[in-house]
C-alpha cells in the first residue's frame, strides 16, 4: 500500500457536493491523476444521508427531513441511514491494491486510523467483531434503517456501543470508506427521521438505541472540540498505517468537475429518489 497519502479537510459543505467530492476523487485516483486521500469534512446543513440500497419512501420520513430544515442525500455507499449533525466525517480513497481482498479486512486497515483516533483522545476503544453464529446472523438483518442500531463486523465501539459508523464501496479498483465520528448525537431526532411498522418498534428504538450507540460528548468529562478531534484522527491515520500526508488543494479544474457532478447526480432528484 502506499504510505503518501493526500490530506484535505474541506470544512462544512453542502450534503451534494460533499459526495460528489468523494466520488471525483475515487475518479481521479483510478486513473493515476492523484494519489490515495484522507479526508475530513462536515455538514451544512445538518443531513441525513441514506445508503445506496436504502427504499427512500418505505423508510424515510420525508415530512418530517422538511420540517427540520435538514438536507438529504443518497451515498455512493451501502449501509442505512445517518444524521450528520454534530460530527466529524471522514472518507478515505485508495487503491484496491495493496489492500485485503475482503470488505470487512479492509474495514479493519482503515478504521484502525480511526480507532487510533478515539485513543489518541484518551477514549477506551475497541472492533467489535461477533463472536457467536447467532450475532453474526443478526448481521443480516438490520434491526431499523437507522445507522446505529447495529455493531456490525469491525465497527468501532466503546463500553460496547458504537461510537463510529462506516460505509464502504469498490469502483474501477478503488476502496471508498466513509464514516460518521459522532461529537454528540440527538436519539429523539435522529429516530424521527424514519418510519417504523408501528409506534411500539419506534419506542422499542428510542429505548434500545442509547444502549447501543454512543457519542464522544458521552464518554469525556470536558467538551471535545473539532478542532481537537480533527488532529486527534490525523494522527491516528498517520499512526495505524504508517502514513505520509500531504495536504492538497482542488485546482480549478478539479472544483468545477466536482460541481458538475454535484448538479448532474447528488443534487439531482432522480438519483436521491431512485429506489
Amino acid at each position: 500500500m502506499n504510505k503518501n497519502w493526500n490530506y484535505l479537510y474541506t470544512g462544512k459543505r453542502s450534503a451534494s457536493y460533499n459526495m460528489a467530492l468523494d466520488e471525483a476523487l475515487l475518479e481521479w485516483h483510478s486513473k493515476g491523476e492523484i494519489g490515495p486521500v484522507l479526508r475530513f469534512f462536515e455538514w451544512e446543513p445538518a443531513t441525513l444521508s441514506i445508503g445506496y440500497f436504502q427504499r427512500i419512501k418505505k423508510e424515510i420520513d420525508l415530512e418530517r427531513v422538511s420540517q427540520l430544515g435538514l438536507g438529504l442525500v443518497r451515498r455512493p455507499t451501502g449501509g442505512r441511514g445517518v444524521l450528520h449533525e454534530h460530527e466529524l466525517t471522514y472518507s478515505v480513497i485508495v487503491s484496491e491494491e495493496g489492500m485485503p481482498e475482503t470488505v470487512t479486512e479492509a474495514y479493519r486497515v482503515i478504521s484502525g486510523g480511526v480507532l487510533q483516533g478515539f485513543l489518541n483522545l484518551g477514549l477506551d476503544a475497541s472492533f467489535s467483531v461477533p463472536d457467536t453464529e447467532e450475532a453474526r446472523a443478526d448481521l443480516k438483518r438490520p434491526k431499523s434503517a437507522v445507522c446505529f442500531d447495529t455493531p456490525s463486523w469491525y465497527e468501532l465501539v466503546v463500553e460496547g456501543k458504537k461510537v463510529a459508523g462506516s460505509a464502504q464501496t469498490r469502483q474501477k479498483g478503488v476502496i471508498l470508506q466513509h464514516g460518521a465520528i459522532l461529537v454528540s448525537l440527538d436519539i429523539e431526532k435522529l429516530v424521527s427521521l424514519f418510519i417504523f411498522k408501528s409506534e411500539e418498534e419506534r419506542e422499542q428504538t428510542l429505548r434500545s438505541l442509547p444502549e447501543r450507540a454512543v457519542s464522544i460528548e458521552q464518554l469525556t468529562s470536558r467538551p471535545i472540540t473539532i478542532e481537537e478531534c480533527i488532529v486527534a484522527f490525523r494522527e491516528g491515520f498517520q499512526q495505524a498505517l504508517d502514513l505520509q500526508l500531504t495536504p492538497m488543494v482542488l485546482t480549478e479544474e478539479q472544483e468545477a468537475y466536482v460541481a458538475q457532478l454535484e448538479r448532474e447526480k447528488y443534487a439531482n432528484d432522480e438519483w436521491t429518489y431512485r429506489r
